[in-house]
């Protein structure tokens, strides 16, 4: 039995769940944003703010690559949500992918020789990647359960409403609260990274103490936008095809999927864990662990979203013109052919994991940093 012999429903299905878990990666791999505001906190000399620099660096791209796979199933599993969302809130992803060219550029450019802008340019510039960029990817996602203002008409022209263009999102408080989860779950995950891969006492010191600070912002943030979203009204598909306001509607999402509920409560667990453990018994491996619960968690919500006959992107607008997975995806066919390919995603999976241990087979160290060998970056 193959793709071609499911129905649309199954696929589009399907495609979520995929784009569910490219979502949770990526977050999870936002490790290296949120390790790049912690630059200055964990070091105290130039060696030191290099072995910081040099740790991330090596796996930037990773994310990067992970941001464009994300972005490109979405346009091609759900291309009414990509022209909506991308071609209707411009200035709010216009202002996301100027923060991640900045960080590009600064990896490239910051140690090399007459370099105009000056190193510290180039440090503010991931600082801003880390802080801003993570914010603003927040209460980006916060739209999927707040709404945005945009209408889509018989023809799927959008017409969005405000000329703010997705930055209206920063008017809501609500939304900030995702926002500001991220940044502070990207700097718990960033520490855990820097305690795994440098073998320096003092960072790691520094870094345990990041974690508890971190951690203490993270639950208030997270534990808010959880209640908000738990107690607040959602937009469902009702048994003729329209969407209306439904009570409680991801609360009861969870109660519907219990899989899903399982998921959400592991992976938080998990991360609870895996800082915990990190704190208590000075263990410097578990930021592997912490990444299954950040996938897991991550995962979870975004499928809260999007099943049990969810809008994943609701117009507060025109409530009809709300997106789901079934009015929003590409056909039959379209799904059927991408779902072959997408059998080569647990290859993809296997390179980024063997690239990972590769590079971190060897732990940064303060002699290979002061060497004339050593590619700074």
């Amino acid at each position: 039995m193959g793709f071609g012999n499911l129905e649309l429903i199954t696929l589009q299905e399907y495609w979520w769940i995929i784009i569910s878990l490219l979502g949770g990666l990526f977050v999870f791999i936002m490790f290296v944003q949120g390790g790049q505001t912690l630059i200055d906190k964990l070091s105290e000399n130039e060696t030191e703010k290099t072995m910081l620099i040099n740790s991330i660096g090596r796996k930037w791209e990773l994310g990067f690559t992970t941001l464009v796979l994300f972005g490109g199933a979405l346009f091609a599993a759900f291309p009414l949500f990509y022209a909506t969302s991308f071609g209707g809130a411009y200035w709010v992803w216009l202002s996301i992918l100027f923060c991640f060219i900045i960080q590009a550029v600064s990896y490239e450019f910051r140690t090399k020789p007459n370099n105009f802008l000056g190193q510290k340019t180039y440090e503010f510039f991931l600082k801003i990647n880390g802080n801003i960029g993570t914010f603003l990817l927040g209460v980006a996602i916060s739209t999927f359960f707040s709404g945005s203002e945009f209408i889509v008409d018989s023809n799927n022209f959008v017409d969005w409403q405000n000329p703010l263009r997705g930055l209206e999102a920063l008017l809501n408080p609500y939304n900030y609260l995702l926002g500001f989860s991220l940044v502070f779950l990207a700097k718990i995950s960033g520490a855990l990274y820097f305690i795994n891969n440098i073998d320096y006492e003092k960072i790691r010191e520094k870094a345990v103490n990041s974690i508890k600070i971190n951690m203490l912002l993270f639950l208030f943030f997270f534990l808010g936008f959880m209640l908000w979203i738990l107690t607040k009204d959602g937009y469902a598909i009702n048994k003729n095809n329209f969407i209306e306001i439904e009570r409680l509607k991801y609360f009861q999402n969870f109660i519907d999927m219990p899989i899903v509920l399982s998921m959400f409560l592991i992976g938080v667990l998990v991360v609870i864990i895996a800082v915990f453990v990190t704190i208590t018994f000075k263990k410097t491996c578990c930021i592997k662990t912490g990444g299954v619960g950040i996938v897991l968690t991550v995962m979870a919500i975004l499928l809260n979203v999007g099943l049990n006959n969810t809008s994943y992107y609701p117009s507060t607008t025109d409530l009809q013109s709300s997106l789901t997975i079934m009015n929003s995806s590409g056909s039959h066919y379209t799904l059927m052919t991408m779902s072959y390919v997408s059998l080569m995603v647990p290859f993809v999976l296997a390179y980024i994991t063997y690239a990972w241990y590769s590079m971190d087979r060897v732990k940064i160290t303060k002699e290979e940093i002061e060497s004339k060998d050593s590619h700074n970056y």
